[in-house]
C-alpha cells in the first residue's frame, strides 16, 4: 500500500500529481523543479537552480524519514546540455556535502520544461 509525501519544505505539485510516494521500501518523488518553496520562484543561474532541485526532492525524502545517502536513483532533465558541467559540479557538492555515495544516473535534455526552468530533478530513495 502506498503512501502519499506532502511536506510544505518543497514546493506543492503545480498539477494533478504528489510530490512523491512511499511504497514502503521505497520512495519514489515526482520530478522537482527549482522552486523555492518559501518565495515560489527559481535561484538565478543553472547552478542554483539544479541545487534548488536537489534541496527540493531532499525534503520530500526526509519527509518520508530518509536522508540523501538512502537516494539510490536520480534523473535530471536539462534544457541546455551545454549547461551539463555547471549542473554536475552542482550535483556532485550536495552529495558530497551529505556524505552520500553517487547514485545511478540518467540525465537527459528536453525541449522545455515547466516554468521554462533549466532544470528539473525526481528521485528514488530506498529503505534499509
Amino acid at each position: 500500500m502506498s503512501r502519499i509525501i506532502n511536506t510544505d519544505k518543497a514546493p506543492a505539485a503545480i498539477g494533478p500529481y504528489v510530490q512523491g510516494v512511499d511504497l514502503g521500501s521505497m520512495i519514489i518523488t515526482s520530478g522537482q523543479l527549482p522552486i523555492d518553496p518559501k518565495t515560489g520562484e527559481f535561484p538565478a543561474g543553472v547552478a542554483a537552480q539544479a541545487r534548488q532541485s536537489l534541496d527540493n526532492v531532499k525534503a520530500i525524502v526526509e519527509a518520508a524519514g530518509l536522508k540523501v545517502a538512502d537516494i539510490v536513483k536520480t534523473t535530471v532533465f536539462v534544457k541546455d546540455l551545454n549547461d551539463f558541467a555547471t549542473i554536475n559540479a552542482a550535483y556532485e557538492a550536495f552529495f558530497t556535502e551529505h556524505n552520500a555515495s553517487f547514485p545511478a544516473r540518467s540525465c537527459v535534455e528536453v525541449a522545455r520544461l515547466p516554468k521554462d526552468a533549466n532544470v528539473e530533478i525526481e528521485v528514488i530513495a530506498v529503505r534499509g
